[in-house]
């Protein structure tokens, strides 16, 4: 059995990011994956403090001075056998506490650890407002995971426009991800 760790950030926990994690989600677990949400907003994330001359801890030993709860969902991203990032969108980007954490993540596993890298991702931007600036969002991600090493199966825009058609994708796309993650899937960097 696949597990799969769903980090999802929204203030809203009945809007448009809610429901695009929650189709995904029920794709994976009726694929029969193990599936772990980790919702950022209800958890405590403080900013990276650039400690020292801007490199604490994080850049040699791979771990953060901070005492949130940074410690606990990087130890569930490690434990991951996939990783899911959905996010809504503001200003053409992540939301502020998953831009916190990420930051953060980066700091720890791309110099040091690297136990993030070659994890399967997917990566989903959900936008309700004008639909703008999913495409950025998914860009500013992508990069983020890539600094680790990890790479995307796909990128998919969520918007008012298309939330009824994309809903049942998710679905999809979540058993299709399971079945990837337990089969292969050939895919080039």
């Amino acid at each position: 059995m696949k597990k799969i760790a769903v980090v999802w950030s929204s203030p809203n926990t009945d809007g448009l990011t809610a429901s695009a994690k929650d189709q995904f989600v029920k794709g994976c677990t009726d694929a029969g994956a193990e599936v772990q949400e980790i919702h950022l907003n209800r958890r405590k994330i403080e900013h990276c403090r650039a400690c020292g001359n801007g490199w604490g801890t994080c850049r040699n030993e791979g771990t953060c001075i901070i005492k949130d709860d940074f410690a606990e969902i990087y130890d569930q991203l490690k434990e991951a056998d996939g990783i899911v990032w959905i996010s809504a969108v503001y200003w053409s980007d992540m939301t502020e506490c998953f831009k916190a954490f990420l930051d953060r993540l980066r700091r720890c596993d791309a110099f040091c650890n690297r136990s993030l890298a070659e994890k399967r991702c997917v990566l989903i931007a959900c936008a309700g407002g004008t639909g703008n600036g999913t495409l950025e969002c998914l860009t500013q991600l992508e990069r983020g995971i890539k600094h680790m090493g990890m790479r995307a199966f796909d990128r998919i825009p969520v918007v008012r426009y298309n939330r009824d058609y994309m809903l049942p994708a998710l679905y999809e796309g979540g058993r299709t991800y399971i079945s990837s993650l337990e089969n292969g899937f050939d895919m080039f960097y």
